[in-house]
C-alpha cells in the first residue's frame, strides 16, 4: 500500500531483459534501508526487491507487467519516482494508492500557467472502473494528484512547483506515455453501481 508521494527520483543503471521480463537496476539514496523483499513503488509500479549492492538494488517486471505499464520503455540514465510502501500509523498525505496500474495513458498539451504547469492526458478506455472525476483523486506514474478536468477519456491535472522538480514531471512531453491507477474507492463504487444495474 502506497500514497502517492514521491519520496525521491531514482536514476535507472542498467536494463537486463530475460526471455519475456526486465531486470531494472535502480540507484536511489534510500537503498541502504531497503531489504530484499521490500515493496517499492516504481512510476507507480509495486515491485519486489530481489537484490542489494552498495547503493543500487534490482527488482524485475514480468511481461504481464510490461504490457500494461510504462516501464518496458525505460532505458539507463532514465528518472524514476519511487516510493516505499506506507508504514501503518503514518498520515496518508497522498491517497490509498494500491501500485497496480490499470492503464497507460499518453500525455497530449502541457501547459505553463502561472507559478503551475496543466498536463492533460488521454487513454482508451475499456470499463466503467476507468473514471476520472473532477476533484477526484489520481495517480501518474505513482504520483498522488487531483484531477481538474474530466471528461470520458481524458483529464488534467495542475502540478505545483514542488511536484514539478522532484518527480518525473519536468521530463514529460506532449506523446509522453505515463502509467495510470485510478481511485481505487472510485473502482469499487463503479462495479457495485454496475452490479446493481444488471439486476
Amino acid at each position: 500500500m502506497f500514497t502517492g508521494i514521491i519520496e525521491e527520483l531514482g536514476t535507472v543503471k542498467k536494463v537486463e531483459k530475460n526471455k519475456g521480463n526486465i531486470q531494472l537496476t535502480i540507484e536511489a539514496k534510500f537503498t541502504q534501508e531497503l531489504r530484499v523483499d521490500q515493496s517499492v513503488a516504481h512510476n507507480g509500479v509495486c515491485l519486489t526487491v530481489i537484490s542489494i549492492k552498495d547503493n543500487q538494488y534490482s527488482v524485475i517486471a514480468i511481461k504481464e507487467t510490461l504490457e500494461k505499464t510504462n516501464l518496458g520503455n525505460l532505458i539507463s540514465g532514465d528518472k524514476i519516482n519511487l516510493e516505499r510502501c506506507m508504514k501503518i500509523g503514518d498520515r496518508l498525505d497522498g491517497h490509498i494508492v494500491q501500485g497496480h496500474i490499470d492503464l497507460t495513458a499518453t500525455c497530449t498539451k502541457i501547459e505553463t500557467l502561472d507559478g503551475s504547469w496543466m498536463f492533460k492526458f488521454k487513454y482508451a478506455k475499456k470499463s466503467i472502473t476507468e473514471t476520472t472525476v473532477e476533484k477526484g483523486s489520481i495517480t501518474i506514474n505513482g504520483t498522488s494528484l487531483t484531477v481538474v478536468d474530466s471528461s470520458e477519456s481524458e483529464f488534467s491535472v495542475c502540478i505545483i512547483p514542488y511536484t514539478f522538480e522532484n518527480t518525473s514531471f519536468k521530463y514529460l512531453k506532449e506523446g509522453s506515455q505515463v502509467n495510470i491507477e485510478f481511485d481505487i474507492i472510485g473502482k469499487y463504487i463503479a462495479r457495485m453501481m454496475k452490479s446493481h444495474n444488471k439486476n
